[in-house]
């Protein structure tokens, strides 16, 4: 072990080395703190003598507990043996498994998963005879996740109005039920640790005695019940380290808090900070940018990232006319720099804020004939509230589908259960008809059909006068209309649409669906369908393959790739709308920016658009991102002169594009349009919508969108060629 710290710089050999008690390691992005936890635990076991067994070491991944036993019986061999290793939820696990007289469960006990726990909710959401839209059951667990993570018992849940009281009871009952499946659930495993550790001061000596050493990782992404296990088994020995970053706990929505730094602070006021600082990834100038943009938020140690490797290339930025052209300049770039300089094309990525941007990106990647990664989502199109709604407009098209019939009969839930689909079915296959034609015969109010299904009748004959509706519909209005209708009918918001951040993502993925459906507004309900057919093979593409990759901010930590664009850089978008009213939201926007930047290698590309698309027609000008203000000129691709006023916050000027880097300039030229044929003020007459008046004309791939209100219909976005509008 003599010759262990000489593999390491100055500040990580200080955190490895460093005296027994508190300590606190502050890692940077790039600084090699796995690398620090790992030799802090062979420095343990073979400099100081410390028995593996004595040592718990915390990581949030399965993953990450095997790299870092692996790194470590790499450097030590096996003295490893008896390291307790693994994440928060399995050294809990292993606990409670021992200590199960003391809890209300037994040894056996059964851990239930988020199907599970879904199942369980829904079931006494039902007995209480109460409205699942109104207490919908994942709004009501993602609620109780959080009391729990904050170690608030069900008597105790804070009661301000009747919906809380509402939460506090099904709580009870939860907890009742879980107890009697002899089971808990993840949050479950936190919080009985805890208590056990708090109530029961010998198992909390016998444990504090095992675990001489205390090793954490992230431990920014911890919790409030994950923290006060770890500062309750370190009461004894008070040989607490943790290796974090404020500056990258991006999780809060998830439970994590990364004020538990400064709980740590406050609670071990002796501990040792260490930064780690020197950077192993970026160029300087990227980690430049990086600082810029963090050092604007509160509470944080100020950390000075620096790097070995060249200044490296200036910051590029592209400004696009408009967020499909935004997709395109991207994508070509990539494109070009991969058949001309020939790079890895696995060496590049596409960040962004939320996966319905991903949409564009990957219409993009299609027009050129190019394969790509998504990383943590389907596919735009493989998605599952956009396979539904497919699915349903499909059904309307062709009722024959029984594919689809049988994907949406029951969506949202309306009693038709799978027995019931298949007494259709057999009834169906007797009178030589399809299930949607049987359906419709029941709307239409068939007596054979009634009589043959029974008290089922009822509830399949209102499904199938809610399919000849939609029928009519498509038969008589623009393809957004039907689109509008069968959401309105079906109430598939509220199905979706809970508090969560996974479906506030997923309405935003049915708004993206239906700004695909205004582009064929002209063509209609069959060039839809064919258009989505069309695309259905790209949701076969192997992970594996060497290809660009696209992947969400939060996605995109403790990855890094040579090529980093990030996309989006609009206010609303990033930072998005819902975190511009909460400080602390902000300042969490702020740091997924951060990480966004800290992935880039060699080169960073931020872009935005002047102006997105609504997902009903109109243009939407936008404000660019607050946080490009805190950008320094000089770290910038292009003469900050270009931009009048650089980037204020809430100003909405017209601003110049940035020079093309030399990389890049392969890429289709940014131009100004050309000359339009219709002008705002202009009246027009469609033979659809009746007369209108222009308010905004572009042209865009080669053809002009026109955009005209239409009295009794609203704001239009028209394709010139296929509306065929007559100038009056």
């Amino acid at each position: 072990m003599s010759d262990l710290l000489d593999f390491l710089n100055p500040q990580q050999q200080q955190a490895v080395a460093a005296a027994l008690g508190p300590t606190l390691v502050l890692a940077g992005p790039g600084s090699g703190k796995t690398r620090v936890l790992t030799y802090r635990i062979a420095y343990l076991i073979g400099a100081l003598n410390v028995p593996a067994y004595r040592i718990l070491a915390v990581t949030f991944t399965n993953k990450a507990a095997r790299q870092m036993e692996d790194r470590v019986q790499k450097l030590i061999g096996e003295q490893v043996s008896g390291l307790w290793l693994g994440t928060f939820h399995s050294v809990c696990g292993r606990i409670l498994r021992r200590e199960a007289d003391l809890l209300p469960v037994n040894q056996n006990f059964v851990i239930f998963d988020a199907n599970d726990q879904l199942a369980l909710m829904k079931e006494i959401v039902r007995e209480s005879n109460l409205d699942e839209k109104l207490y919908r059951p994942s709004s009501l667990l993602d609620a109780i996740s959080r009391a729990k993570n904050d170690l608030i018992e069900p008597e105790n849940y804070p009661v301000r109005n009747f919906r809380d009281e509402q939460v506090q009871r099904f709580f009870i009952q939860y907890q009742q039920r879980l107890v009697k499946n002899n089971a808990m659930d993840f949050d479950d495993m936190l919080v009985y640790t805890n208590r056990i550790l708090e109530d029961y001061p010998v198992v909390r000596e016998t444990y504090g005695h095992k675990f001489e050493h205390i090793l954490v990782d992230e431990f920014q992404d911890t919790n409030l019940a994950q923290y006060a296990i770890l500062r309750l088994l370190a009461q004894k020995n008070r040989n607490l380290y943790v290796v974090g970053d404020e500056d990258q706990s991006i999780y809060r929505w998830r439970g994590a808090d990364y004020r538990n730094i400064l709980r740590f602070q406050q609670d071990f006021k002796d501990a040792k900070t260490i930064l780690l600082e020197q950077n192993y990834r970026s160029t300087q100038n990227i980690l430049d940018g990086a600082m810029a943009v963090i050092d604007h938020n509160r509470n944080r140690t100020a950390k000075k990232l620096f790097t070995d490797a060249k200044r490296g290339e200036k910051i590029n930025l592209i400004i696009a006319q408009d967020d499909r052209e935004e997709a395109d300049l991207v994508v070509s770039a990539i494109h070009n720099a991969i058949t001309h300089q020939k790079l890895s094309p696995g060496s590049f990525a596409i960040m962004y804020r939320t996966n319905a941007q991903s949409r564009l990106l990957e219409e993009a990647f299609r027009r050129v004939g190019m394969s790509y990664r998504l990383v943590g989502a389907q596919r735009f199109y493989g998605r599952r509230e956009v396979k539904d709604l497919i699915a349903f407009m499909r059904l309307v098209y062709n009722p024959m589908d029984e594919v689809s019939l049988r994907r949406v009969i029951n969506l949202p839930p309306r009693g038709i259960g799978d027995k019931t689909v298949e007494k259709v079915a057999n009834l169906a296959a007797r009178e030589n008809l399809s299930m949607g034609e049987t359906l419709l015969g029941l709307a239409a109010g068939n007596p054979d059909l009634h009589e043959a299904l029974g008290r089922e009748a009822s509830r399949l004959a209102a499904f199938g006068r809610m399919l000849r509706s939609w029928r009519d519909c498509a038969e008589k209005n623009p393809i957004t209309v039907l689109f509008d209708r069968i959401l309105e009918d079906v109430g598939y918001q509220a199905h979706i649409q809970d508090q969560s951040e996974e479906g506030l993502d997923r309405w935003e993925n049915v708004l993206e669906l239906r700004m695909v459906a205004l582009e064929y507004e002209e063509q209609g309900l069959q060039a839809f369908l064919e258009s989505m057919a069309l695309v259905a093979d790209q949701d076969t593409l192997p992970e594996t393959i060497d290809a660009p990759t696209m992947l969400t901010l939060h996605a995109a930590k403790g990855l890094e790739f040579d090529q980093v664009f990030i996309t989006g850089l609009d206010e609303m978008l990033l930072p998005h709308s819902r975190s511009r009213d909460d400080e602390e939201d902000l300042a969490e926007e702020r740091r997924l920016l951060y990480v966004g930047i800290t992935r880039a290698r060699k080169r960073l590309t931020l872009t935005r658009a002047r102006r997105r698309r609504s997902p009903y027609g109109s243009y939407e000008e936008t404000i660019p991102c607050r946080f490009l203000d805190d950008i320094p000129a000089e770290l910038l691709q292009g003469s900050p002169q270009d931009i009048p006023g650089r980037f204020s916050y809430g100003r909405d000027s017209g601003y110049s594009r940035w020079e093309t880097p030399s990389w890049m300039r392969s890429a289709p030229p940014l131009r100004e349009a050309p000359k339009t044929r219709y002008k705002p003020g202009m009246q027009v007459q469609h033979a659809t919508y009746g007369r209108g008046v222009v308010k905004a004309s572009k042209l865009e791939h080669g053809d002009e969108t026109v955009e005209v209100y239409f009295e009794g219909f609203g704001l239009k976005a028209l394709v010139a060629s296929l509306a065929k509008l007559e100038i009056l």
